[in-house]
C-alpha cells in the first residue's frame, strides 16, 4: 500500500484526534449540567431531584443546577430532556410522562420508550387508598360492598386523566365491579381539599399527600397499595391482604438522559445517584415524606418502564383514556 503524504497528514491527524475524544469523554460534564425536573419546585420529583444533585454536584465537580419546568402533566418538562442536545441536560420525573405518556396522548412530541434514556429509578412512592369519614367503611371489604350497593353514589379523585390514581382506581373498580364517578384534579393538594370538604368521597394518593390527614383523623386509611405495609403506617394492610385482586400498584420517580447519552455517563451517573440514595441523613428526610429511596441500575429502571408501558398503556387503550376525558 502506497501512503502519499496528503493520507499521511490525514491519518496522523485522525490518529491525534482520537485521545482528545476520549479524554473529553473522561471529563464530562466540562459545564453545569441542567437537571430539568418536570413538576414544580417542593413537589416530590423536586424532593428527590434535590437529594442528588447536591451529591453529583461534589462527585463531579460541576454545578447540578436544577430547572424547575411544569405543565402537561409533566410533559413538558420531559419532553425538554428528551429533546436537549447540549450534552449537559438530564430531567427528573414520574411514571406517567416518564412511561405512559405516549399511549395516553399519540400527539405528544416525544415517545418515553424511544426517545429517553433509563439512568436510575431514585424513588418508589407508595399510594395510600383513603376516604372520608362519611364513607360507611372501615375495610376495603366494606368499601367494595358499599360502592356496589350504591353504584355511582361515589364519587372518586384522581391527580388527571391517565395518571395513576386514575388508572389503578378504575383498574381495582373494574376487577371488583363498582361503579364511581371520576372527578380529575390538577394536583394531590386540590383533591386532598376536596376529599376533606366531602366533594368527593375516596382517592388512591400518594402517602405524602395524605399522612397528615390520617394521623389527624379527617380522612381514614383502608389499604396501601404497596407490595408491603409500610412504615408511616403500619396498622394499615396492603389491598393484597384486604382481599384486593391484582398486582400492586407503586408510584415512581426516575432519572432520564436524552435517548443515545453515552453508556459510560449513564452508568457513573447510576452509581452516583445509588450513593447518594445510600446516605443515612438523606434516607431519614426522604422516608420522613413518605418516599422509599432505591438508586437502581438503568437496566432495572429501563424493565420497570417496558413493564409500565405494557400495563398501564394497555390500560389506557381498554379505557379509551384520552386527556381530555
Amino acid at each position: 500500500m502506497r501512503l502519499t503524504r496528503r493520507g499521511l497528514v490525514a491519518t496522523t491527524a485522525a490518529l491525534a484526534a482520537a485521545p482528545r475524544w476520549s479524554a473529553a469523554q473522561a471529563a464530562w460534564p466540562d459545564r453545569p449540567v441542567r437537571v430539568i425536573v418536570s413538576f414544580p419546585g417542593g413537589s416530590t420529583p423536586d424532593m428527590a431531584a434535590r437529594a442528588v444533585t447536591g451529591h453529583f454536584a461534589t462527585a463531579f465537580g460541576q454545578p447540578f443546577v436544577v430547572d424547575n419546568r411544569a405543565g402537561g402533566g409533566g410533559a413538558i418538562g420531559t419532553e425538554a430532556v428528551a429533546r436537549a442536545t447540549d450534552g449537559h441536560t438530564i430531567g427528573v420525573t414520574i411514571g406517567g410522562p416518564g412511561s405512559t405518556a405516549k399511549v395516553l396522548n399519540p400527539a405528544l412530541g416525544y415517545d418515553p420508550a424511544t426517545d429517553l434514556a433509563p439512568i436510575s429509578l431514585l424513588a418508589r412512592l407508595p399510594f395510600v387508598l383513603v376516604v372520608h369519614p362519611s364513607v360507611p367503611a372501615r375495610t376495603v371489604k366494606e368499601l367494595f360492598d358499599h360502592a356496589r350497593a350504591n353504584p355511582g353514589v361515589l364519587n372518586y379523585g384522581s391527580t388527571g386523566p391517565g395518571t395513576l390514581s386514575h388508572l389503578a382506581t378504575e383498574d381495582l373498580a373494574a376487577a371488583e365491579r363498582f361503579q364511581a364517578v371520576h372527578v380529575s384534579y390538577r394536583g394531590v393538594a386540590q383533591a386532598v381539599l376536596d376529599l376533606v370538604a366531602g366533594r368527593i368521597q375516596v382517592f388512591m394518593a400518594p402517602l405524602a399527600g395524605v399522612a397528615g390527614q390520617v394521623r389527624e383523623g379527617t380522612l381514614r386509611a383502608l389499604a396501601v397499595t404497596g407490595p408491603a405495609r409500610i412504615p408511616q403506617l403500619p396498622e394499615v394492610p396492603t389491598l393484597r391482604e384486604a382481599g384486593a385482586p391484582g398486582e400492586p400498584v407503586v408510584a415512581w420517580i426516575g432519572l432520564f438522559g436524552p435517548a443515545g447519552m453515552p453508556a459510560d455517563r449513564i452508568a457513573r451517573l447510576a452509581t452516583e445517584a445509588r450513593v447518594a440514595l445510600q446516605n443515612p441523613e438523606q434516607r431519614r428526610i426522604l422516608e420522613a415524606a413518605g418516599f422509599e429511596p432505591v438508586g437502581s441500575s438503568p437496566a432495572d429502571f429501563a424493565a420497570l418502564q417496558k413493564a409500565e408501558i405494557e400495563r398501564w398503556g394497555g390500560l389506557i387503550r381498554r379505557l379509551g383514556v384520552r386527556p381530555e376525558s
